[in-house]
Formats: structure tokens, sequence, C-alpha cells
């Protein structure tokens, strides 16, 4: 600093223009908030099941990573077992909008992934792979901007990650409940009891919308259970949740149960 005013000592804004850069810089992308894609599919039989399966660990992950889209991850839903409606969720993030809607061209021309997921592209109309797709577009939170990979040591198909959809009554009482994750410091919250949150989202497009959507990652419903009951106890979210601003920011809160397959990237 000393030295950069030695240098200008009659030209206060060109130092100060100066210090920005040195001080206040930091690496393009670190703190740009990401956006992702969650698409779910439903189907119903076990045969559907093997198509998605081999058309999402063959074709599309593969397609995706060579594209320099790392992070994907596919999700069954824990009920899919007793459940005639099933479904299975797939996550792809992006650093913009223009990356994701570039996404269906850059497939279409895709001769590798055009032949590993032929089974599922040309599939008949008569045999269709699902039933249909749900198409959500998510942007991360200000200060959960980009997906962090859970830390979690035991087998996937043990695991529990629980996807939340918290609906509002109003655009207004949906920014406050942002805020009160942001700034508000719910988020602060959950990494402190260790949630292992995947991502924080407002949804930019879906059905239900006004509502954001999160997921937290446990190794099972016992470890998933008992952060919850931390959470619902700890005097920092009794004091939060109290807040007379706060008051019914939340219209409909809507939970699925979900678990990583084998061949998810987390």
């Amino acid at each position: 600093m000393k030295k950069i005013i030695q240098l200008f000592p009659g030209n206060f804004l060109l130092t100060g223009l100066l210090v920005i850069l040195l001080v206040g810089w930091s690496p393009a992308g670190k703190n740009e908030r990401e956006y992702y894609q969650l698409s779910v599919y439903h189907y119903s039989t076990s045969e559907q099941e093997t198509v998605l399966d081999n058309y999402l660990q063959h074709a599309l992950l593969p397609a995706l990573h060579r594209y320099k889209i790392g992070k994907v991850g596919v999700f069954k839903a824990i009920a899919n077992d007793t459940a005639a409606a099933k479904s299975l969720y797939v996550l792809i993030p992006a650093k913009s909008l223009d990356e994701l809607t570039k996404l269906t061209g850059k497939l279409d021309a895709d001769n590798v992934f055009q032949a590993a997921g032929a089974a599922y592209i040309d599939a008949d109309n008569k045999k269709p792979p699902y039933i249909r797709i749900e198409t959500i577009l998510l942007h991360a939170f200000p200060l959960a901007p980009q997906l962090q990979l859970p830390q979690l040591k035991g087998p996937k198909k043990e695991r529990v990650y629980e996807l939340r959809s918290y609906e509002s009554a109003t655009e207004k009482k949906f920014k406050n409940k942002v805020q009160m994750f942001n700034e508000g410091g719910e988020i602060t919250l959950f990494k402190s009891l260790n949630f292992n949150a995947a991502f924080y989202s407002e949804v930019i497009a879906g059905a239900n919308m006004p509502n954001l959507m999160y997921m937290t990652c446990f190794e099972n419903m016992a470890d998933r259970n008992e952060h919850w009951k931390q959470f619902g106890s700890h005097p920092d979210w009794k004091k939060l949740s109290s807040m007379p601003e706060y008051q019914g920011n939340v219209s409909r809160n809507n939970i699925s149960f979900l678990y990583p397959a084998d061949y998810s990237d987390f």
C-alpha cells in the first residue's frame, strides 16, 4: 500500500482502483452462483428403470464429463420399492444458463453419446423409457453459491439425501424465506451442525413456484433423524424461527427421501 501511494501521490482515484484490484481481487468464478437443472423421471416398471440407468450411466454422464460438467447427481426415491409411481432425479450443475441451454445441441451432435444412448433415444413409443419428465431450474443461494460434495463414508445405498421444497404464499413471503436462509443465518446453522448440504437454491422455473429447494445428506435415516433433532432443539433455531419478521413465510413443505445411484458422482 505504501509503495502504491508513493507511485501515485496525487491521484487518489487511481490509487483506490489499484487497491481494489490488488487486495479485493479473487479468482474468477470462485463466488459465482451456479445454476442447477433438476430433471425428475417418473416411471412405473423395472424395465423402464433399467433403460434409464443404462442411458444415464453409459451415455449422459460420460458425455457431461467430457464437456467438463462434473458433480452430476443421480438419485432414486427410497419409496420406489413399494410405490407404483416411481421417480429418478438427475441434478446437473452449470456455471451459467447459457451452458444449460446449449447442452441439448451438444448432445444432438455427439455421435458417441448418440450411440451409447440408442436404446433410450430411439425407444419405441409403445415401450417408452418413462411416463414423463419434470424439469426444474434452480439458482444457487448467495451464501451457498456452488454445489458441495457431501462428506460421507457409508455405502451409497444406505445414504439418505433429503430434498426439501419450501413453497410460499406470495413472492414477497418467498423472498423473506430466502433471506432467512442467507442473511438470517439458517444456512450457517445447518453448516455448524454438519448437515452436509449439497446445495441451497431458489426455483426460477418449475411447477410449484414461488419456492426454494435444498438438499442435505446423511449416512442413513438414523443419522438424519439425529441431525434434525439437534436442529429443532438448537437455541439459534428457536430464536430465528420465533422472530416476527419470519412468520408465515412457508405455506407448504414437501420432503423427498432419496439415495444416490451407484454411478452418481455423489
